[in-house]
This record gives C-alpha cells, sequence and structure tokens, in this order.
C-alpha cells in the first residue's frame, strides 16, 4: 500500500512509552503524554465494554493494573472510564478521549483485542470512532477476523495482522492447532489483505513475514524490542519496531 512512511518513520511505544519505576503505566494517557513528548508513535490495545464502547486496556479482565476484577465486557464505558490504575490518577480511556489527547501529534497503532469468537464489534466500534480522525492511525489484530471485518466495513483504514510463528504460550491454548499454523503462516492473507505485518521478533527469521515484506511489499514492524540486541536484530530483518524499556 502506497503512503505508508508514516507507519514506519518512527519507533513505536509498545501500550505507550511506559515505566512503572516512574509511575508510568501502560496504555494510560501518562504513558502516552511519553510517547508523545519523546517524538513516538504510540501502540496501544482495545478491548470492548459492555455497551458497546471501544476502551484502552490490554487485558480483558480487571485486576493486574487496577483495582477490581472483571471481564470488561461485563462493564460499560462510563464504569470502565470510572476505574483508577494502581499507584496513578490515571484512570482508563476511551478510543475517543485517546484520540483527542494525540490530536495527530504521532501515529497511532490501535490493536484490537479478541476472544476468537466471532464479535466484531470491536472493529467496528473502532472503524466508526476513527472515520473523523485526521491523524495518522493504523488498526490491527492477532484475530483474521477482525482484520478481515475492517477490510469489509473500512477498506481505506490501514490495517496490519499481528503474529507469531508457534503460539506456543497458554493463552493460546483454546486455538485449534491448524489455526494456529494458519495464523503463524499469514495464509489468510487473501482474506484479510493486510496493508502491514507485526510479527513477533523472537520468531525471525521466518519465511511468511520475510514473504509479506520482500515479495507483496508489506512494511514490516517486529514486537516487542526490549535491548540492544533486540534492535539489531529488528534493523536486520524488519522496518520498524515496536519497543518498550528503553528509549531509542
Amino acid at each position: 500500500m502506497a503512503g505508508l512512511g508514516w507507519l514506519t518513520a518512527r519507533p513505536i511505544a509498545h501500550r505507550g512509552l511506559h515505566d512503572a519505576a516512574s509511575g508510568l503505566i501502560e496504555n494510560t494517557p501518562s504513558a502516552f503524554a511519553a510517547a508523545i513528548a519523546g517524538n513516538y508513535a504510540i501502540e496501544c490495545d482495545l478491548q470492548i465494554s459492555s455497551d458497546g464502547e471501544a476502551m484502552v486496556h490490554h487485558d480483558d479482565r480487571l485486576g493486574r493494573l487496577n483495582d477490581g476484577d472483571a471481564q470488561l465486557r461485563t462493564k460499560s464505558a462510563a464504569e470502565l472510564q470510572a476505574v483508577k490504575f494502581k499507584a496513578t490518577s490515571d484512570r482508563m480511556q476511551t478510543l475517543k478521549e485517546l484520540l483527542t489527547q494525540v490530536s495527530g501529534r504521532v501515529p497511532l497503532v490501535l490493536e484490537m483485542k479478541s476472544r476468537f469468537d466471532g464479535d466484531v464489534r470491536l472493529p467496528a466500534r473502532m472503524a466508526e470512532i476513527v472515520r473523523g480522525y485526521s491523524g495518522p492511525v493504523a488498526a490491527m489484530s492477532f484475530d483474521p477476523d477482525q482484520v478481515a471485518e475492517i477490510a469489509r466495513i473500512a477498506p481505506s483504514l490501514t490495517r496490519g495482522i499481528v503474529a507469531e510463528r508457534w503460539y506456543a504460550d497458554k493463552e493460546w491454548a483454546p486455538l485449534p492447532q491448524r489455526q494456529k499454523w494458519i495464523m503463524g503462516n499469514l495464509l489468510h492473507v487473501p482474506r484479510t489483505r493486510p496493508h502491514f505485518v507485526n510479527y513477533s521478533l523472537k520468531d525471525l527469521p521466518a519465511v511468511a513475514p520475510l514473504v509479506a515484506r520482500y515479495a507483496l511489499g508489506m512494511p514490516l514492524l517486529v514486537w516487542t524490542v526490549r535491548s540492544a540486541a533486540d534492535r539489531a536484530k529488528a534493523q536486520r530483518w524488519a522496518d520498524q519496531m515496536v519497543f518498550e524499556g528503553f528509549r531509542p
């Protein structure tokens, strides 16, 4: 896809420029403000609320970084906006609030989280919200169904697939082995038609993402870069990195 230089022009801060030791928690307004101040692009996560709002949060359940223990999909947007992150004054944002905060100053890369159950409310709501946004923005997901839905309802919105080679972590255990094989080898591309790939750094080099980069001309991002050695590997195999734990 032409005109994606903005996507690879600068390093992408994973869940914002967070640093828990300094009180900057991932996916919070403070972490996003730090990324903007550093002139980094921002990667962040979206979850769906019970009333269909796109909320900025990685986990599908409260508790790891904030008060409570409920699943986000059981709480309304208003209830989630009241959730406080531990040891901070930050509260959970809606995607609308994030767009207002960023206001086009740096690129946004929005990861749509999924339970792989066919629910496409999140891509629908995300596409609706960003339709009037003038800044550079891309949507991506591990779930091919989410990306295919974006291709269907918002074909002009930059979209990407997030992937890894083996899907060995326990969070992927519910998925059939064949589904993981299709995802890891990007065999859904004729259906999802992504504009870019965001692949696991630890799994590179691998055939599928390199074919996407060199044969299909898709920008290749890599996640997650956390050290000088990681950065050198990212520079060898990819067009840009999604990083955390240091300032490039």
